[in-house]
């Protein structure tokens, strides 16, 4: 029996199913009436001092804090919906409508910034998000032959249970049974054979618990005392249990409310010191965080959890950014685009927009929207709208003209603008391109040509766009 397919008993829960033995013959780790494989794993057992849950291991920082800012990331990234067109020239990405599911999923509590980022967090932490198809609309696929989900609701993993039912595959679900056409499953991190995905929680269990055994015994340590904090010891003669709280009620009177402390020569008081294995314990969870991060696919410094010896430095912060999007964060938003895809009709297609992650700083995205102007990459109102600003208008156009000459990008500083009083013209620009004769910007037969067909593809986009 491999260890994705761990049994668990629920008796009651299958009798009020009306299941028997007999509906879980056949299902690898299925082997009693309320048998089946956990999403995840209720509990990966003790390790140290710690019995590691989901709720326990977010009191780790490390875990929690990797699991937000994964989840923070993929969930703010701005989602697109595109459906490649064919003008002529070949197919272009052209940006369509977004359906209901792509813009409140969970219904109108549940927007979808929310909605994504519980869901990765899911993934992230039990390798799987599951949730109920509330609704549909009419459109049917290869995927949802029942019709595309429009609103799909979110259920805690620690709740859900795949077994089999009569026979056929059945989710359970906060201990009732559902169809799996009824029910939204996306994995993350799935093995051969096994129908969930690997829970990363379960295979940190070990370095969690380690980490919070060390944590709750330093808590331990100072609040309650893992040993005594101190030995008073009469040297004089053997005491009885009255004469022992009658010498601890003189030590709370005196020592801990701070007062003075008188002993006379048959009494001994020792400190009791930290053994030198505390600087251990101390070097121990500074490594713990460090490892916790590597399950998680974060890099200790994102989280501010590298040790000494350990800090990478880049040349910038859209280096480190542009390391980390590659390397850790890129897989889990190709897997998100592709669940997400599913939920669309074809051929239309789900892209998240991973640029806000490698933000340049102002003078580095001067460069390279300059740049990209002078290759003819860009135009100057996509340029301006990266910058959250609005298009040039005819005024702004001519005031602009007026006070600093035409635009000379790529082609050294703009040249002085003409004056009109003085009767001067502009000077000889070189390479320039002569000025063209107002009579030859007549259009001729073969331009009305190409204008009609110009103007058939782009009423054709149009009635894409809108269908």
């Amino acid at each position: 029996m491999s260890m994705w397919r761990r049994a668990y008993t629920n008796p009651r829960t299958a009798a009020s199913a009306g299941m028997t033995r007999r509906d879980f013959e056949g299902v690898p780790g299925a082997s009693l009436p309320g048998g089946g494989l956990n999403l995840p794993p209720r509990s990966s057992g003790k390790h140290g001092a710690v019995n590691v849950t989901e709720a326990k291991a977010m009191t780790h920082s490390a875990y929690f804090a990797c699991l937000r800012l994964r989840a923070d990331l993929v969930s703010t990234f701005p989602a697109d919906v595109f459906r490649d067109v064919d003008l002529g020239d070949g197919p272009v990405a052209t940006e369509m409508p977004k359906p209901p599911v792509m813009v409140d999923p969970g219904g109108v509590e549940w927007d979808f910034t929310d909605w994504m980022w519980a869901s990765q967090r899911d993934l992230d932490s039990t390798g799987n998000a599951i949730g109920l198809i509330r609704e549909r609309n009419a459109v049917s696929t290869r995927y949802y032959p029942e019709g595309l989900p429009s609103r799909i609701e979110l259920f805690d993993t620690r709740g859900c249970s795949i077994i089999n039912h009569k026979g056929s595959m059945k989710y359970r679900i906060d201990g009732r049974i559902y169809d799996p056409s009824q029910v939204y499953h996306e994995r993350q991190y799935r093995m051969s054979g096994s129908p969930v995905g690997l829970s990363p929680l379960m295979m940190a269990a070990a370095t969690i618990g380690e980490y919070l055994s060390m944590q709750e015994y330093g808590l331990d340590w100072f609040s309650h005392g893992g040993i005594p904090k101190a030995w008073m010891q009469n040297t004089a003669k053997r005491l009885g249990d009255e004469e022992r709280t009658a010498a601890k009620s003189w030590y709370e009177d005196t020592v801990r409310n701070g007062d003075l402390m008188v002993t006379g020569r048959d009494w001994e008081y020792n400190m009791i010191q930290a053994e030198t294995a505390g600087l251990e314990w101390l070097e121990g969870r500074r490594y713990g965080i460090a490892e916790v991060c590597r399950f998680l696919s974060v890099p200790p410094e994102m989280v501010h959890g590298a040790v000494s010896g350990q800090s990478v430095t880049y040349a910038n912060v859209t280096q480190a950014n542009l390391q980390f999007l590659i390397m850790h964060l890129a897989p889990a938003v190709i897997r998100r685009e592709k669940n997400l895809t599913k939920l669309l009709p074809m051929p239309r297609y789900v892209k998240l927009n991973t640029d806000a992650l490698l933000r340049m700083d102002p003078k580095t995205r001067q460069d390279v929207l300059t740049s990209q102007l002078g290759n003819w990459q860009l135009t100057l109102s996509e340029a301006r709208k990266l910058d959250n600003r609005q298009a040039l208008s005819t005024a702004d156009m001519a005031e602009m003209t007026k006070i600093y000459g035409a635009p000379q990008i790529g082609k050294g500083p703009a040249a002085p603008a003409p004056d009109p009083a003085s009767g001067t013209t502009q000077p000889d620009q070189g390479d320039a391109a002569p000025a063209v004769p107002a009579d030859a910007m007549a259009w001729t037969d073969t331009d009305m040509r190409e204008a009609a067909i110009f103007a058939e593809r782009m009423e054709a986009l149009a009635e894409l766009t809108a269908a």
